[in-house]
């Protein structure tokens, strides 16, 4: 079964790492892995377990060789959270031009509410400023965690456009 639902579409950026509000989280037991050659299977994984609740599913459309070939581009970079060893996240960055896009970004379930988000955001926006770009950007939605348009402006970023469409989301 599927149902419409009118949703909101937030673009921010950020234009240069001093405007970044860093947060730190003091848990040595928290990671950041750069997944240089990650496999498809464990992309998947993240994919699906950090984006199921939210209604993630483009990726879910592409073959495994198109997946493939995006995840080996040189301007595509993904990093994985680890808590103890366990998965608990990843975001995707992918560069264009002059600018980075966090493209994706988002913590497994049972993660959620324990201050990671906003050190993996300070983090990803860290990796991304050092890649060199003059601007760090993502957009959110109303389909996205509640606490995901909150934290991005609590680190920093700014907003600068919004749009509205409908999506047809699956109960599944």
């Amino acid at each position: 079964m599927s149902r419409a639902v009118e949703v909101v579409r937030t673009y921010l950026e950020l234009r240069s790492p001093e405007q970044l509000r860093a947060a730190v989280l003091a848990d040595p037991s928290v990671r950041f892995v750069h997944r240089r050659d990650i496999d498809i299977p464990h992309y998947r994984r993240l994919y699906r377990d950090v984006g199921r609740r939210w209604h993630w599913r483009d990726r879910d459309a592409w073959s495994d060789e198109m997946l493939a070939a995006h995840l080996s581009r040189s301007d595509v970079a993904v990093w994985e959270c680890l808590v103890a060893g366990e998965s608990a996240g990843y975001f995707e960055l992918e560069r264009s031009g002059d600018s980075v896009e966090i493209a994706y970004f988002g913590l497994a379930p049972h993660f959620i509410g324990r201050g990671l988000g906003k050190a993996m955001l300070t983090r990803a926006v860290q990796e991304a400023f050092a890649l060199g770009p003059s601007r760090v950007w993502l957009h959110t939605c109303t389909l996205d965690s509640p606490s995901a348009l909150p934290n991005y402006l609590a680190r920093g970023f700014t907003p600068t456009r919004r749009e509205r469409y409908v999506a047809e989301l699956t109960d599944d």
